[in-house]
Order: structure tokens, then C-alpha cells, then sequence
């Protein structure tokens, strides 16, 4: 009978695991409990053997009284989700109320709905409570963690202007900036390049000498 919404064992093995449960928590509760309860009320210098007495005689008393507490409302919490075929807080709340009711007939009418309406509001707090501590332990896992990381300098990345659309330096600004040297250089490969043009074209301006002929006449 377990469902996908419940980390609880199915409806056969928990009926077992919560009688185990409840029984091993009063034990120890009871156990302690009592322990300092006979240490206070026996006599100095037999403080010791009273409280371990006293666990000896109520702890399996009140262990047992826990573990049948846990095997009805197990029983019962397995009864609903056979009737409802779901799993839901509701299911516990009625199991909570009946277990305190039918644990009470023997006193009367009145004293079980009293202790059903007391069993049935104990598991409504307990129920909400455990609610609630999920949605606010959910609520941290689900915020999201920012991490910065750098961003890698590619064109047209997050944003990033491409490579035809970023500022191209201006070569006139970057002669003009560059201050009397970059203006001389300039200059002398210009003077260069023209001299150049016209030493060519003198050249071409000139005939050839005539060649010598050395024929006999």
C-alpha cells in the first residue's frame, strides 16, 4: 500500500517497524526518566541502586505502553489509506483521534472523545509542523547559488559586440597622436616614393646612345 509520495514502509511492515519504533523511544525515555526520578526520591548513599531499580520496574512498562500506542495508530493510519487509496496528512489525524479514543473506551464515553479530540489535534500540530519544515527546507535547496565566472572574450558572446561593430581605431587620430616622429616618418616615405616616380621617368626621357660601328670604310 505504499505510494510514491511516502519515504514510510508499506502498510504491513509499518505496523511492525512503528511497534519497534515506539518501543525502543519509551524504553530509553522511560529509562532515564525514572533513573533520575529514583536517584531523587531514594536515600543518600543507596541513590544509585534506587535509580537503576526504578528503571528496572517502569521502563518495560512504559516501552510497552509506547508500543501500543504506535502499533494502533499504525494500524489505523493503514486502515485509512486502504479506505482513501492515498497518502495524505489526513490519514494520520484520524488515526490520531481514533487511537486516543479507542485507548480510553474503558473509562467512559466522555473521557474517549476527549482523548480522541486530544490525539486528533496532537497529530494535526505534529502534521502541520512537519509540513511546514519541509516547504522552508525546500525553499533553500530550490534558491538558486551565483556563481561569477569570467567571461570569455569572444565576439558576440553574452552581448558582446562583434568584430564589425566595435570602434575601429582611426588611422588619422593614431598619425596625429603618435606626436613630430610619426609626422617625419610619414613624410620621408613620401619624399621617398616621389623621388623614386621621378628618377624613373627621367630615365625613360633619354635615347640611347648610338652603338659604335667598327667597319672598315
Amino acid at each position: 500500500m505504499g505510494t510514491p509520495e511516502t519515504s514510510r514502509e508499506p502498510c504491513p511492515d509499518r505496523i511492525l517497524d512503528d511497534i519497534g519504533g515506539a518501543f525502543a523511544m519509551g524504553a530509553v525515555g522511560g529509562s532515564a526518566f525514572h533513573f533520575l526520578k529514583g536517584v531523587y526520591n531514594s536515600p543518600s548513599g543507596a541513590r544509585l541502586v534506587g535509580g537503576t531499580q526504578a528503571v528496572r520496574l517502569n521502563a518495560p512498562r512504559v516501552g510497552g505502553s509506547f508500543a501500543v500506542w504506535g502499533g494502533l495508530f499504525s494500524a489505523f493510519d493503514c486502515t485509512m489509506v486502504y479506505l482513501r487509496q492515498k497518502e495524505d496528512p489526513w490519514n494520520s489525524i484520524v488515526a490520531g483521534a481514533a487511537t486516543g479514543g479507542f485507548l480510553s473506551m474503558r473509562q467512559g464515553l466522555g473521557a474517549s472523545a476527549r482523548s480522541a479530540v486530544f490525539g486528533g489535534v496532537l497529530l494535526a500540530l505534529i502534521e502541520g509542523a512537519g509540513i511546514m519544515l519541509n516547504r522552508m527546507l525546500s525553499g533553500q535547496q530550490q534558491m538558486p547559488v551565483i556563481i561569477d565566472e569570467p567571461q570569455p572574450n569572444i565576439p558576440g558572446y553574452m552581448g558582446q559586440a562583434p568584430v564589425s561593430a566595435q570602434a575601429q581605431p582611426d588611422s588619422s587620430s593614431t598619425d596625429s597622436g603618435s606626436g613630430w616622429l610619426g609626422g617625419w616618418w610619414s613624410k620621408t616615405k613620401e619624399s621617398e616614393s616621389t623621388s623614386s616616380g621621378s628618377e624613373t621617368k627621367i630615365l625613360e626621357s633619354f635615347d640611347a646612345p648610338p652603338v659604335p660601328n667598327f667597319e672598315y670604310k
